[in-house]
This record gives structure tokens, sequence and C-alpha cells, in this order.
């Protein structure tokens, strides 16, 4: 027994001497024994009992089943898809329903053949719709908004799908009016920097016509000239369909600010008045067109058939034929018809032994004697008479004497703001200035 253990405690002694001077060599033992040892266990598994032998013991239990669950509700809540567009002008049926994503061809018969449906298409493009379908992208409900006119109200067509298939219905619906901000800096030209502010055309033309009165927008605009405005939005259930009036404004130019804010007197006509309460509105418009190109100013010129320099005791208007020309006050008509030379012609006597003479125009809209307010639409432009081209010659005389009408709206005198609607007034320009100074903030942070 004492040599046992003297020889196991060699053998120890040697183990540790060769863990320590060769361990890598001795770990691979140490796995290869293991390894070993595992495959020797592997190998004695099939000694144990077949499971085939085994006995068998048959269980028997009632189960209660749940209800069957209908398959709709398995698939979970039917999905309804909402898509909108406009319509093109040389949209169909087809082409509409293919963009929105509806695959239905009784839609698209029913949109052939129903007379509402049918107006889709009709008149001008531009018009909204928005439909919904399922996820079988077949048609649901449609709906189209547009304008008629240029009225308040506007049209809403209606095709639904219900048990007897689609049916639609035409509407009538007043537009709501939201606020709209927007400035700009002059780089080049004023409707240059319109597009860059992104304000609607009509927008930009009102802007002109506005202070048309103390800018001559074609030789006094200077590069850094500054504008602010707030405007109507005009809305058909929630979607813009157009912009509407200015209802304050700022111009900065050449360092001088010019402002005005709309004011509706109760049962009168509503004008654009200064912030100090002072009317900007004057007796006479600072031109017959809205802004529009002069192509040839007052004075001295040569005459484009003859040839030969004449005095030109008006000025001409370059505008397209068909162009509404309005007159710029108030006063009677002398004279609707035929004058050589200047083919068709309206001529207007104003207060204080003013007049207007309006010529070369494609047609005349009042008679002689008429009575007419300032703004109100006379005729239309044209090329009658001897005339190279589409244009409105338009003078100004006073007491017979022709005066450059482009200086007359600067030398006329304002109409004055009703005194005993000076405290409503002064509420509306408090409220407008927070909004025109907010609008002049967008043109400030987007310069920083």
């Amino acid at each position: 027994m004492r040599e046992f253990l003297q020889t196991l405690s060699l053998l120890a002694g040697a183990v540790a001497d060769s863990l320590h001077r060769h361990p890598r060599r001795v770990m691979a033992g140490v796995g290869t024994l293991l390894l070993g040892t595992g495959v020797t266990a592997f190998g004695i598994a099939p000694l144990a009992p077949d499971a085939a032998d085994l006995p068998v013991t048959t269980v028997q239990e009632s189960l209660t089943l749940a209800p069957m669950v209908p398959a709709d509700l398995l698939a979970g809540p039917a999905l309804t898809l909402y898509r909108s567009d406009t319509v093109r002008s040389d949209d169909t049926a087809q082409s509409l329903l293919q963009r929105l994503g509806v695959s239905d061809r009784e839609a698209q018969a029913f949109l052939r053949s129903d007379a509402l449906a049918r107006q889709l298409f009709s008149g001008r493009g531009g018009k909204l719709v928005s439909v919904e379908t399922g996820t079988d992208n077949q048609l649901r409900q449609l709906k189209a908004r547009w304008l008629p006119d240029d009225g308040d109200r506007f049209n809403r067509l209606v095709i639904e799908r219900g048990e007897q298939g689609l049916r639609s219905r035409l509407e009538s619906a007043e537009l709501t009016a939201t606020i709209a901000l927007a400035s700009g800096e002059i780089r080049s030209s004023l409707f240059a920097a319109t597009d860059a502010a992104n304000l609607p055309d009509s927008v930009a033309m009102q802007l002109a016509e506005i202070f048309s009165g103390e800018i001559d927008f074609r030789r006094d605009l200077r590069k850094g000239d500054r504008f602010s405005v707030v405007y109507e939005n005009l809305q058909a259930d929630g979607e813009t369909v157009r912009a509407g009036r200015v209802l304050s404004a700022q111009f900065v130019n050449d360092g001088r600010a010019h402002e005005v804010v709309w004011f509706d007197e109760p049962g009168g006509q509503g004008a654009y008045y200064g912030f100090d309460g002072q009317s900007t509105r004057k007796y006479y418009l600072g031109s017959p067109l809205a802004f529009t190109r002069v192509s040839s100013g007052y004075g001295m010129r040569f005459h484009p058939v003859t040839g030969k320099q004449k005095a030109h005791l008006g000025v001409d208007y370059a505008a397209p034929t068909g162009t509404p020309v309005r007159t710029v006050g108030d006063g009677v008509v002398t004279f609707a018809g035929v004058q050589r030379g200047y083919g068709n012609v309206i001529e207007i006597q104003h207060r204080n032994q003013q007049s207007t003479l309006y010529a070369h125009l494609s047609r005349i809209d009042v008679r002689k004697g008429q009575k007419i307010s300032q703004g109100e639409r006379i005729g239309a432009v044209g090329s009658t008479g001897v005339s190279t081209g589409p244009h409105l010659h338009f003078e100004f005389r006073d007491k017979g004497v022709h005066i450059d009408p482009l200086t007359i709206a600067r030398q006329s005198e304002a109409i004055p703001v009703n005194p005993a609607q000076r405290q409503r007034f002064e509420a509306v320009a408090q409220a407008q200035r927070q909004k025109l100074d907010a609008a002049a903030l967008l043109q400030q942070a987007s310069a920083e």
C-alpha cells in the first residue's frame, strides 16, 4: 500500500511538471480522452430497450371545440383607400380613373354615360377629384369640386356606390376663406419676385394694381425693393381652389414704404386705405387694364403705320384681343361707336369737365348715356381701325386738353373714409398690422 501511494505521488508530480512545461500538449490529450469517452457512451446507447418493444397505453378524452370564426373577421377590418388628383384637359374616364388607381369597368361606363358625371370632362381642366376604394380598387365614392364662375360658391359632384349601383348628385356650396401670408424681394422684376415667393398670379396682379397709383412698375422699381402681403385663400371642402382678395400689403420702393389695408364700409363699397385711416382710393385708377405692358407712351413718336413723327396724345397698352377694358373713374358714356382710324371707340365724361377715350376695341359693352362706376367693364381690347396689332389706345383730357394718362392717378384727389366708421376701421387695421408684420418675418427668416 505504501508503495502504491508513493507511485501515485510520483505520477501526480510528473503530470504537474509536464502541464507546466507543455500545457497545450497536455490539454490536447485531455480532449482526446474526453472525446473517446463520448464515443464510448454513444456506442453503448443501443444497449437500452427498443421503443417498439415498450407497452402501448391508449388515453381518450372529450374536447369542447370553439365555434367557427367567419373568414372576413379572420382577415381583419376592411381597408378604405383614398386618392386625389386633378382633371386634365385631355382626360377620359379611363385615363382619370387609372391615374387614381381605380380598376372598375362599371365606374368607367358610368362616367361616360351619366349626364352629371360627364361634367367632369367639360369646360376647363383643373377640377379637384378625390376617390375612395377598397383593396379590390373598386370605386366606392368619387367627389369633384370646381368653380362655375368667379363668385363665392363652388360645385360639388358626388358619385357613390349603393345597393342599386352607382348614383350621382350635383351640389352647390359656399367657399370658405383662410388667411395666407407671403413676402419677397425684387431682384429683376415684380412678377419674378412674386413667382419666387409662390404667390398666385391673381395676387401678384392685385399688388401691381393696388400700388400702381404710387409706383411706376416700369421705371420706379429698384433691386432690393421688398413686399409683404396678406391675402385670402378660398377653399372648397378644405382644398384651395383659388386666391381671393388682398387684405393688406406693404411695398418698400427705394426705401419708402407704401401700405394699404382693405376695409368694407357697411352698406358701401369696400376700398383700400392707409393704416393711418387715409383713403388710398382716388377718383381715377392708374390704368384702364389690369397690370400690363405700356407699348407706347405719351409724347412725340414715329407712327408705326405712317412712319412719320407725330404727337402721341395718349398711351398704348399691349394686351391680347379680348382683354377686359374698364373705366378709370365714375362717369357717363358720351360716345360708343366707330371713329375713323380709332376703330371702335368709347368716350366717357367725368367730373370737372374731364374725359377719357378708349380706342381700337374689339367690342363695346356700354351705350351712349349710360352711367358707369369706376372699375366697371366697358369693352375689350382689339385691333380695329388703323392698328398694327391688338392693343388699347387710352387718352385723358382736362377741359379738352390732353394730359399724360400715366399721371392722372397720382394727381387725382383721394376719396375720404367715412368718419363714422373710424373706430371699426381701427380694429380691422390693428388685426391686419399683426398679420402683415408676421408676413414680413417670413422673408427675413428665409434670408437668414
